[in-house]
């Protein structure tokens, strides 16, 4: 009885570890865009405190095309709770285009 208890809790382990190195590749995707996201989004500042208002309005649409990019690849991986706070970030990125009048 102990025995298999002792080897369930390592099995338990084990698969504790290896699940998330896993699901880590499918991940890297995800992270990325959203690297690539937050660059975008101090381009957007500084093209915005220039006065650069078209090119500003652009940059907050692939912004917006960063964040649906990371979503999915979030949802695919398996990491759903990162994909939901995504989705608060693309209501910020809505309500800055209406800031800015991107609309």
């Amino acid at each position: 009885m102990r025995q298999s208890l002792q080897l369930t809790l390592a099995a338990g382990l084990v698969m504790a570890l290896v699940t998330p190195a896993l699901a880590a590749p499918a991940c890297l995707d995800a992270q990325r865009k959203i690297d690539e996201a937050n660059a975008l989004r101090y381009q957007f500042r500084q093209e915005a405190r220039i006065g650069h208002h078209d090119r500003a309005c652009d940059t907050l649409d692939e912004i917006g095309d960063r964040y649906a990019d990371a979503r999915d690849a979030f949802e695919d991986c398996g990491a759903g709770v990162v994909a939901i706070d995504l989705r608060s970030e693309s209501r910020a990125l809505r309500a800055a285009k209406r800031a800015n009048r991107c609309d």
